[in-house]
């Protein structure tokens, strides 16, 4: 794993140590690496938003489509 040093303000400080004592993290690297994942996470969906957005429209899909979604999604919860 590599570092990387960052320097914040006071306030900036203050308030990670906040969110690491609330979100139950052990470090402040630990809330940091969350925040990047996330960031990806959001990136990637953006991605995947967009790139849906510019596609070709298709055939109108019916009720059963989304329940057979709902169901997949279902599935993979449990």
């Amino acid at each position: 794993m590599s570092t990387m040093n960052i320097s914040l303000p006071d306030a900036l400080k203050s308030f990670v140590d906040d969110q690491v004592s609330q979100r139950g993290c052990s470090t402040s690297s630990e809330y940091v690496r969350e925040l990047i994942r996330k960031d990806q996470d959001r990136q990637h969906l953006r991605g995947l938003l967009l790139a849906g957005a510019e596609s070709a429209p298709t055939a109108p899909v019916g009720g059963s489509y989304f329940e057979s979604l709902r169901a997949r999604v279902r599935k993979a919860q449990g």
